[in-house]
């Protein structure tokens, strides 16, 4: 694991706590990079799969844009 911390802040007393992240936080950390990676990885493919298709018909994307509007 490698390390990562949390900052903590209380207002009331103006004290400030860095600590290591637990277990358990690690792990939701892990599983949000996760979903954040399957996100990215489909819009690439989702504008891979669109720049295709505009290619496919011969037209720019403001050409499309026209068209649908």
């Amino acid at each position: 694991m490698e390390k990562m911390y949390i900052i903590e802040a209380n207002c009331e007393t103006g004290e400030i706590t860095k600590r290591e992240y637990n277990e358990k936080e690690y792990a939701v950390h892990q599983a949000n990079q996760a979903v954040e990676a399957t996100r990215q990885a489909e819009a690439e493919a989702k504008a891979a799969a669109k720049a295709a298709l505009l290619a496919q018909l011969g037209i720019t994307e403001e050409q499309a844009k026209l068209l649908l509007s």
